[in-house]
């Protein structure tokens, strides 16, 4: 074994030991301490929080972003406690601190681990200017229904795209070494199941398999859990019937037991107290007991810890030593983050906020993030030599709060650049960029400055329209039932159609939305989520080709809610809708028998195919995918098989690429998807470049969890796809043989 493999291991045995020494030092009262987090958002923390941190009845604290107030609170529970432990001091630092990145959903639309890897780390550094040490992200719950407000904050539907960007977040926030300048702790969340809320409703009940859980929803948090992260927050809602604040399948049996865990759990907000309002418990004495029965170390922002649970551990309900465990788990992080060293802030010593190379890595993150939906008559990219005029129409073309999206608490407004200024920016020598607002937000049904969007669209060579969703309208508690354009703008949209120019619609939303009532209407769809700081620049670089588009739906999009949950990994059925055997509902003869109707899995009033598949997305550039091939046709258990094809840019722009590998299990202990991703690689080629696109796809890599809960890859035939979107046809198959063949 090599030093640098020793090194983390003995760090580690010296911390368990500190932890060791420390604890045996405290008492009840100041280890349930460490197990309770309190808002210090109201006034000025440090005076009315003091007493309680000099008895040591606080572990740590949440939404206090002076960092004076928070040294002072660093240094008296250094100084003047009887321990001197230190503050994990929380905040939601989600995409960005004061300089925003796209949403993470949009993130995600980049298909680019190294880029979000950054984005969070210019997130970290900037968050530890004002003495944050603890952030409650990422949000990596499996998302596969758009009206969830909370799919805005997630990495969308797929588990391999997920789990991949959870790990570089968690690396971005923690760094290589979580102790040095400028990480904090990240918090994978809401464990587990939350994205399967019951008609996207947040705080929900969620019914999932077990086989189902294990195959899907756990599988980035068991990623994230590999990749070191320090903390898990647990789910809202209940799972399966046990609310996840009080579920000891999922916070001992799968964390601790199989995943070995060892960093700390946290409740998500008042979640312990909400047990009783689920009717799990009776009362918060109760609550506290389930909560600290099933393995949540800290309470957030709620007191029936800090109220009940003394009591719990004197009369015998909760064992001592259930205690010490946690109070470890917690005290083991703020070793890690090297807090007992140094708990002060000193900002001068971090790197300025919105400097140069933040403004850059959100740039990049919103230029990658925005994907090109359509492109009819190659409309895009504008040619402002071509052009005399342009007429920039919408409510969200200006609008800089907006385009940051949700969670920015500390998000500077003064830093983001909208699309419009950046046009102007970017091509108003050239041509003449006229603007119309036409509606003062998105949901507005006022009318009136209709007519002034039609003349100046009538007046222009080319219409360009900043359609959406406000950035209140996604995010917790912000679902919604109804996933068209809010307002009136699929009417604006009619009318400056009727000009007879051409129209791109920039569309700019947390989530996505059902745009059949549009698609038709437009000349091309850039989606560009909610682009962060830097949207602006990004949208006119794409708009005017300075750059080509280059991301990928991270989540399908449905033609109409009722579809909702499509998504692209679904189940076969015993009867799969083609399109030989689907009929629509126009076409059907009243006199018709029953079994006309092609008894398939399908709609009747809808195609059964989304309006965009994942991983969808066009590009100025022309690329054909060619010769797929397998390294071998039949491999062995533990073998890796390379599967291969050529892509060409047949086109006459360089440009980046996401090629995407999906497999198909044919015959399984349980169903398996009728495509699951097994790998993607972005890739830049030149006008006419030619490359072999090699993917290694270990037997392990094909893996599930069968009936009996045990991962395991059979043999058996498999298919292969390699191209630009799920919906990839260029395919081959291999076999994975049995032991004894």
């Amino acid at each position: 074994m090599s030093a640098s493999q020793e090194k983390p291991k003995k760090t580690s045995e010296a911390i368990n030991e500190r932890v060791k020494a420390l604890l045996a030092r405290m008492t009840l009262t100041e280890k349930i301490g460490q197990m309770c987090q309190v808002d210090a958002s109201a006034g000025y923390a440090p005076d009315y929080l003091g007493e309680d941190l000099r008895a040591g009845r606080i572990g740590s604290v949440l939404n206090v972003v002076d960092v004076n107030a928070v040294n002072e609170l660093q240094r008296i529970a250094v100084e003047e406690s009887r321990l001197g432990i230190p503050l994990l001091v929380g905040r939601d630092v989600i995409h960005g601190f004061r300089t925003i990145m796209p949403i993470p959903l949009g993130q995600a639309a980049s298909w680019n681990p190294d880029l979000v890897a950054e984005g969070a780390r210019v997130a970290a550094l900037e968050a530890a200017t004002a003495g944050i040490n603890w952030t409650f992200a990422p949000m990596i719950d499996i998302s596969r229904d758009a009206r969830w407000g909370r799919i805005a904050e997630s990495l969308g539907e797929c588990v391999l795209l997920a789990s991949r960007l959870a790990v570089a977040m968690v690396e971005g926030f923690q760094s290589d070494d979580p102790a040095a300048r400028g990480a904090i702790a990240a918090c994978a969340k809401h464990f587990a199941g939350y994205g399967a809320v019951e008609s996207g409703r947040d705080y929900a009940t969620t019914n999932i398999p077990e086989t189902k859980l294990r195959n899907v929803y756990m599988r980035p948090f068991n990623a994230a859990v590999d990749a070191g992260v320090m903390s898990l927050m647990t789910s809202f809602s209940d799972l399966n019937g046990i609310p996840a604040t009080g579920n000891e399948f999922l916070l001992r049996q799968v964390l601790r037991d199989e995943w070995k865990f060892d960093g700390f759990v946290v409740s998500d907000w008042d979640s312990i107290r909400q047990l009783q309002i689920h009717g799990l418990t009776e009362n918060d004495r109760e609550s506290a007991f389930e909560a600290a029965a099933a393995g949540v170390d800290m309470e957030m922002a709620g007191d029936a810890y800090n109220t009940h649970l003394g009591e719990l551990v004197e009369c015998g309900r909760i064992d001592i030593n259930d205690v010490d465990v946690a109070v470890a788990n917690i005290l083991r992080a703020k070793f890690r983050l090297g807090l007992f060293e140094s708990a002060s802030t000193d900002p001068e010593a971090l790197p300025s906020i919105g400097n140069d190379h933040a403004l850059e890595t959100a740039q990049q993150a919103a230029l990658q993030s925005v994907v090109m939906l359509k492109n009819d008559n190659a409309v895009l990219p504008l040619c402002a030599e071509k052009l005399s005029s342009i007429a920039i129409i919408g409510p969200l073309s200006d609008a800089p709060y907006q385009q940051l999206g949700t969670w920015i608490f500390d998000g500077d407004t003064d830093l983001s650049i909208t699309p419009m200024h950046a046009i102007h920016s970017l091509v108003g020598h050239d041509l003449n960029v006229r603007y119309v607002r036409a509606m003062e937000h998105s949901r507005s049904k006022v009318n009136d400055a209709f007519d002034d969007a039609v003349e100046i669209a009538r007046d222009s060579d080319a219409a360009v329209l900043f359609l959406g969703e406000e950035s209140i309208l996604s995010g917790e508690a912000h679902s919604r039932a109804d996933i068209n354009l809010p307002g009136d703008q699929a009417e604006l949209v009619r009318r400056i159609r009727e000009t007879g120019k051409p129209v791109i619609a920039v569309i700019l939303a947390g989530r996505p939305l059902t745009l059949t009532n549009i698609v038709d209407q437009v000349d091309a769809i850039l989606y560009a989520w909610h682009p962060g700081s830097m949207g602006g620049p990004a949208i006119a670089d794409l708009l005017f080709g300075v750059e080509s588009p280059s991301g990928k739906l991270p989540a399908t999009f449905p033609r109409m809610v009722g579809q909702i949950p499509i998504y692209y990994s679904q189940k076969n059925s015993g009867k799969p809708a083609t399109r030989d055997n689907i009929v629509h509902i126009d076409d059907i003869d009243t006199r018709a028998p029953q079994t006309s109707f092609g008894m398939s899995a399908f709609h009747l009033d809808t195609h059964f195919t989304p309006l965009f598949a994942f991983g969808h997305g066009l590009s100025y550039a022309d690329f054909a995918y060619e010769n797929i091939r397998v390294s071998a046709d039949q491999i062995g258990l533990g073998d890796t098989v390379t599967i291969s094809a050529d892509l060409v840019n047949k086109g006459d722009v360089a440009a980046e690429e996401v090629a995407q590998l999906y497999i198909r299990d044919l015959v399984g202990n349980v169903t398996r998807p009728v495509r699951e991703l097994k790998g993607f690689k972005r890739l830049r080629l030149e006008p006419g470049q030619k490359i072999t696109v090699d993917f290694q796809l270990h037997t392990d890599d094909l893996a599930f969890y069968g009936r009996n809960m045990q991962r395991m890859t059979e043999p058996g035939e498999f298919h292969a796809w390699v191209g630009g979107s799920s919906e990839a046809q260029l395919r081959t198959e291999f076999r994975i043989a049995a032991g004894d063949q």
